[in-house]
């Protein structure tokens, strides 16, 4: 089993990237399940029902979210009957949407779940407990069990990975926008990365339009948000499983840029 995963799709930039790459890389590596993260797909904040289309179209099996996933007033008119999109399931429970999801390709069944950290965003219900209750419902259907934990502190990202070392099949980290050198298998097996970076503007600041961002810094007064133009990067993981176990064997990072080029 061969999980591909996809850092932050960023604005028209980062979809311009899938679009483009997913099918090279499918190609190239030959994945089970495809899975993206999309809550920045739509000019940096959220997702409408139509990218969420043009994203599962390019070639994706599931699309995790995360703390901007209700950003995008469009998402609550369809994420209730789209069953392809998880958002963190540690939101209230009175939320739309849902917080696990399965993926089946090739007769072979994988457990989604997606999970917001509570260290410097919004408050929450607590992702480790979420956890432990998900956890338990997906081992009775499958071995396989991916974590997009979407994170600002690196501390809770680790945390959450020895957490459920040996429990699931991998946890990756996003949110951060700036992809980490930590890949590794854990000593249960399970894979981890503390985050797998931004896909989208590679010459902006976390994806937005440069200039507004240092104008902020010097300036102390807000900003708009805008999309950087110009250059563009794909980051993203591949993980290699044990098909009976679910285990990790193997995570290989990804990074497609100017000065990291795809070869097929």
């Amino acid at each position: 089993m061969k999980i591909l995963f996809i850092g932050d799709v960023f604005g028209s930039p980062g979809r311009d990237m899938v679009k483009e790459y997913l099918p090279k890389l499918k190609t190239k590596y030959r994945p089970h399940t495809v899975i993206v993260n999309g809550e920045n797909a739509a000019n940096g904040r959220g997702i409408t029902e139509k990218i969420y289309h043009q994203i599962i179209e390019s070639g994706a099996h599931i699309i995790t979210m995360g703390n901007h996933t209700w950003d995008n007033r469009d998402i609550f008119d369809f994420i209730d009957k789209a069953d392809k999109i998880v958002r963190p399931a540690n939101f209230p429970e009175t939320n739309p949407g849902k917080g696990m999801t399965y993926a089946t390709v090739g007769g072979k069944e994988v457990a989604v779940i997606n999970l917001q950290g509570r260290a410097f965003l919004p408050p929450s219900d607590c992702p480790f407990k979420k956890a432990d209750e998900l956890i338990e419902q997906a081992r009775k259907r499958t071995p396989f069990i991916f974590v997009d934990f979407h994170g600002e502190a690196t501390s809770e990202k680790q945390a959450m990975g020895w957490y459920l070392n040996g429990r699931v099949s991998a946890v990756v980290g996003t949110h951060t926008h700036v992809q980490t050198a930590d890949e590794r298998i854990l000593d249960k097996g399970t894979a981890y990365i503390t985050d797998v970076g931004m896909t989208g503007p590679y010459d902006g600041i976390l994806g937005v339009d440069k200039e507004m961002i240092l104008k902020r810094f010097l300036t102390g007064l807000p900003v708009r948000h805008d999309v950087a133009e110009g250059r563009m990067q794909l980051s993203g993981v591949v993980i290699d499983l044990d098909d009976k176990t679910g285990k990790a064997t193997k995570i290989e990072r990804i990074l497609i840029n100017d000065d990291h080029m795809f070869f097929e």
